[in-house]
């Protein structure tokens, strides 16, 4: 018996629920090695036999897939109609503009509300409270740059600092600096304008509130906020406080960071005291032999810290190693010390006596720990005795062709990390520190040193791993060569 082909259409739609049909090929019409597909057919219970060669079928199937055609389509996929990627960036970059152009501009209206004589108090001490929590944000920013670095060269940093495979990258670590940059000066922002408007204490709150929130991130027990890479920071600082154990490579890599931070310890040991003795947005530490004033005691201890804490890991070095060069290296930190107190005593001590005496010791102690350093970096902590490869990047890039083989590298890199150590005694002197801006911008300057130390050092690191990895392979070889050797013994 003929069917006509509207019948077949109606009969074989029917079967897969009114849905469009598949190719004639397709596995679900017929498997390989199984057997026709048999319809019933109408009212006579006729049954027709479908070959999946039959050109009358296939004629069939591409008639019922054109009338398909015209059922409306389901729903376009959401992910087709999102925008691009680049835009998406651009409108984040947008908005971090527009962000910061809010804030400058709030910033400034609310400073000029208030009286000339209060503003420059009121500015030093706002600064106070944030300046530490803006450097550490462009320590992190430059961090994200060096893991960058690393990531394009030769360098495997995360076997040098022993990471795992959930380690932070650079656009993470950058992802964390702009949030940073985000909430740290809206809190000063909301500081200067809660002041200026007469809320006082609301003002006081906002940089507690910083301080308190930033704790409770680095501590939050879940798995949120890079739970590995937190608790990862918490145990090296634990550490580099108590080197009871073996000092590793990550620990006095981050302790010698910490030194470049000391000012940052200094301010937040200010900061806390304001805190926990009410002080903040009010006059009470305006005077200097106040409990958390100018001429504290705490000032010079938070300076010293991180000085210390390098010595006693030397100390422990020499105790595992007896590597003389340790003692060395213990007796660069120990230099710091005598720069940090004498500049103290000056608020302690008759005029006269920190003229004459002294002031030159403070002056040739400087000079003595400025030069150390300088000597030490070029030659321990730096390996110059051939090109450097941390700018040899796996792929061609303008930035390698710039920076990779180039003499003026080393020329600027040793040239500023003599001024920027010459220069470094100035914020380790709390008798010159009245001027915060300047002291702000040669703590930044120190930090862009240490940033560019950390290039030298981790590429001298990894020669050393390097060689010490071809240096076993070299004796493993030999081993198996005498092991194949022939043996003239006689039988």
């Amino acid at each position: 018996m003929k069917f006509c082909n509207a019948c077949e259409a109606s009969a074989i739609k029917s079967m897969f629920g009114g849905q469009g049909i598949p190719p004639s090929n397709s596995p679900h019409l017929r498997k390989s090695g199984s057997r026709p597909v048999v319809f019933d057919l109408g009212r006579n219970n006729d049954k027709k036999i479908i070959n999946p060669g039959n050109s009358e079928m296939e004629g069939l199937l591409h008639t019922t897939e054109s009338n398909d055609l015209k059922i409306p389509s389901l729903p376009i996929n959401t992910a087709a109609i999102m925008p691009s990627p680049i835009l998406l960036w651009r409108f984040k970059v947008l908005l971090f503009f527009l962000w910061g152009f809010f804030c400058c501009k709030i910033g400034w209206h609310s400073v000029m509300r208030m009286s000339v004589n209060l503003r420059d108090l009121f500015l030093y001490e706002a600064f106070l409270y944030y300046n530490p929590l803006l450097l550490v944000t462009m320590m992190v920013w430059l961090w994200g740059v060096n893991l960058w670095v690393f990531a394009q060269s030769t360098i495997s940093y995360a076997k040098i600092f022993d990471l795992d495979q959930n380690h932070l990258t650079h656009r993470e670590i950058w992802k964390v600096a702009t949030w940073m940059t985000i909430i740290v000066p809206t809190s000063m922002t909301a500081y200067l304008y809660l002041y200026s408007h007469g809320e006082v204490s609301l003002a006081a709150s906002q940089p507690v509130l910083l301080y308190c929130a930033v704790a409770f991130v680095l501590i939050f027990p879940f798995d949120i906020f890079y739970l590995s890479s937190r608790y990862y920071l918490l145990r090296t600082l634990w550490r580099i406080v108590f080197p009871l154990q073996a000092i590793t490579f990550s620990d006095f890599f981050v302790a010698d960071i910490l030194t470049s931070m000391s000012k940052v310890f200094s301010d937040l040991e200010r900061s806390v005291c304001r805190m926990v003795h009410r002080q903040v947005a009010t006059i009470a530490w305006f005077e200097a032999d106040s409990v958390c004033g100018s001429h504290s005691i705490g000032i010079p201890i938070a300076l010293v810290l991180p000085y210390i804490f390098r010595l006693f890991q030397c100390l422990r070095q020499y105790k595992d190693t007896k590597e003389k060069t340790a003692l060395f290296n213990a007796l660069k930190y120990s230099t710091a010390v005598p720069v940090i107190f004498l500049s103290a005593l000056k608020y302690h001590v008759l005029p006269d006596s920190w003229t004459n005496f002294y002031r030159p010791l403070w002056l040739l102690s400087g000079v003595l720990n400025s030069l150390y350093s300088f000597y030490w970096d070029v030659t321990r902590d730096w390996d110059l005795s051939c090109f450097t490869r941390i700018f040899k990047f796996n792929k061609p890039s303008l930035f390698a062709y710039l920076l990779h083989g180039r003499k003026w590298v080393y020329i600027w890199v040793i040239g500023s990390n003599l001024i920027l150590r010459l220069a470094w005694t100035y914020k380790l002197s709390a008798h010159l520190r009245h001027n915060y801006l300047t002291v702000f911008t040669i703590t930044a300057l120190e930090m862009i040193r240490r940033f560019q130390w950390v290039f030298f050092r981790v590429e001298n690191e990894w020669n050393k791993m390097s060689s010490k990895s071809n240096l076993q392979l070299a004796e493993i070889s030999s081993e198996e060569d005498k092991l194949l050797a022939p043996n003239d013994h006689n039988v």
